[in-house]
């Protein structure tokens, strides 16, 4: 065994030790916290990865829209990880074509984390644009090349996206319009719900004809305090509900605008 498989063997069982530990702790000092939740999820997520030569990287394999989507993962960040939301609306549009038909459609992703579901929609028919914070952008670009090339009609776009942040300048209305804006597990502790409404608002506008499908993992409060600002800012169905995994896909559009008064 070589030096470096050592060190990559004594730093796996450190990181592994180091989560475990963060679960563990939750454990002791009462009810976990939101981020111990989502720190015990994650672990969760790198025990089912396939081996890699590299610790912090994991792969996971999907067959979804006729294809071997092979996804690369990371421990770095939550958005380096693929989250059951986004497992469960790439199976949605594969399989309502024929209600929600992604051919030839301009399709906007926000907080695409890994690729997973821009990669679907691509292999679907759609112009894909996926966008995430500027750190998480180098892998889900490694994963949209590896997945989509040669196999989509149109090749996928990647852009950086702060939620709330210059929206109006780096993608204003109406130059940057969409049939199509996916959302799949943006609601978790990040402190920032207010700021990702805003953004879901910038891009659904009313009489924009824009849909937005949303999917997420019920796990906190937080996330039926979002569900219900999102109920009121836009026309809203249920569409799938997956009780075992505590996933909800939310269909919705724009409210219109209330008119002023006489």
């Amino acid at each position: 065994m070589s030096d470096r498989s050592v060190t990559n063997k004594e730093k796996e069982v450190a990181d592994g030790q180091e989560a475990e530990l963060l679960v563990e702790r939750s454990a002791t000092d009462g009810d976990p916290t939101d981020q111990q939740v989502m720190a015990g999820e994650a672990l969760d997520r790198r025990n089912i990865w396939e081996p890699s030569v590299y610790y912090p990287l994991g792969r996971e394999t999907f067959f979804i829209a006729g294809h071997d989507i092979s996804i690369r993962e990371s421990m770095d960040a939550y958005g380096a990880l693929i989250w059951p939301g986004a497992v469960a609306l790439s199976r949605f549009l594969e399989d309502n074509q024929q209600q929600m038909s992604m051919m030839d459609k301009a399709v906007l992703e926000i907080g695409a984390g890994t690729g997973l579901l821009s990669t679907v929609a691509g292999l679907l028919g759609a112009w894909v644009t996926a966008t995430d914070l500027p750190d998480i952008l180098p892998n889900l670009t490694f994963n949209l090349l590896r997945n989509t090339k040669g196999r989509c009609r149109y090749a996928p776009q990647v852009a950086a996206l702060t939620w709330g942040q210059d929206l109006g300048r780096d993608f204003p209305h109406p130059s940057f319009h969409y049939d199509y804006v996916l959302a799949a597990d943006v609601v978790y502790p990040h402190g920032c719900a207010e700021e990702l409404l805003q953004t879901m608002r910038h891009f659904c506008r009313p009489g924009g004809r824009t849909t937005l499908l949303w999917a997420n993992k019920v796990r906190f409060q937080s996330d039926l305090r979002f569900t219900e600002c999102f109920k009121s800012s836009f026309n809203s169905t249920l569409v799938l509900e997956l009780p075992q995994q505590e996933v909800r896909i939310y269909k919705a559009t724009a409210k219109e605008a209330r008119r002023g008064g006489p």
